[in-house]
């Protein structure tokens, strides 16, 4: 198998034309004939990651976030996506970001999410999700089960006791979607950031916001990428191996 193999699976899930204009995802670093056996997925790739790929001996990082996202006129370790970048071409390992068409496809990152929410009836398109809860519950409850489902710390910005049955969400940085969910009638919005005036117009709207984290709203849905990727190699027993990463979003790097 070879990274563009992988490539290909990647975008029939998320196709890689439907990433916004602004976004930088697709084969960031490596060659699309590079052989591949082991196959790493992490939110994020850092120096960490990057340990981690070489301990389970990948030859591909797929991440969620880009490198490069923005331009870069230099690679030297003076900056961060510099020794990150050349970090990767010393060790000979590609690397493949699905960002923006992941978070709209079906079944990716912000329907994991909605599934995480214990959300049914889900619509909506691009970045924005709505469902309802299969029976109503108070904030303080949504807010613990989410805790639960995500792994995560919430931030609950409304009365505890308030009300919630119709819930919008956005994952990551999502908190302009709010206005979709006012728009749709929810009781509630879910993102992983949420701004402070966005929060105060949510409170004045009378919705009620989870700030869940950015991690904990998107590392679920390429994880769920990750294992339908396997899956996909399973049925055609091909052997390559898939590894979601443990590393914690905020690890330290390795020490020279």
């Amino acid at each position: 198998m070879t990274v563009q193999t992988v490539y290909d699976l990647i975008q029939t899930v998320a196709p890689f034309d439907t990433q916004m204009d602004y976004d930088n995802s697709g084969l960031l670093v490596g060659s699309p004939s590079q052989e591949v056996k082991n196959i790493l997925f992490a939110l994020d790739v850092t120096q960490p990651v990057i340990d981690e790929a070489v301990a389970v001996g990948a030859e591909l990082i797929v991440t969620h976030h880009p490198l490069m996202f923005s331009a870069i006129h230099a690679l030297t370790d003076e900056t961060y996506e510099g020794r990150l970048i050349r970090r990767l071409v010393r060790e000979n390992i590609s690397l493949i970001a699905a960002h923006t068409n992941l978070d709209q496809a079906s079944g990716g990152i912000n329907d994991t999410l909605a599934a995480l929410c214990g959300l049914v009836e889900v619509s909506g398109d691009g970045f924005f999700r709505t469902g309802f809860l299969p029976q109503s519950m108070t904030a303080r409850e949504f807010g613990d089960m989410l805790e639960t489902n995500l792994e995560t710390t919430v931030r609950i910005m409304a009365p505890e006791d308030r009300v919630i049955r119709r819930v919008g969400l956005c994952s990551g940085g999502g908190s302009d979607e709010w206005i979709r969910a006012a728009d749709s009638g929810c009781d509630a919005f879910v993102s992983g950031e949420i701004k402070h005036h966005h929060a105060l117009a949510m409170a004045d709207s009378g919705i009620a916001a989870f700030e869940c984290g950015h991690f904990a709203t998107e590392e679920p849905g390429l994880a769920t990428l990750a294992e339908a990727l396997q899956n996909s190699l399973d049925h055609v027993e091909c052997n390559v191996r898939v590894f979601v990463s443990a590393v914690s979003a905020y690890s330290f790097p390795r020490t020279p």
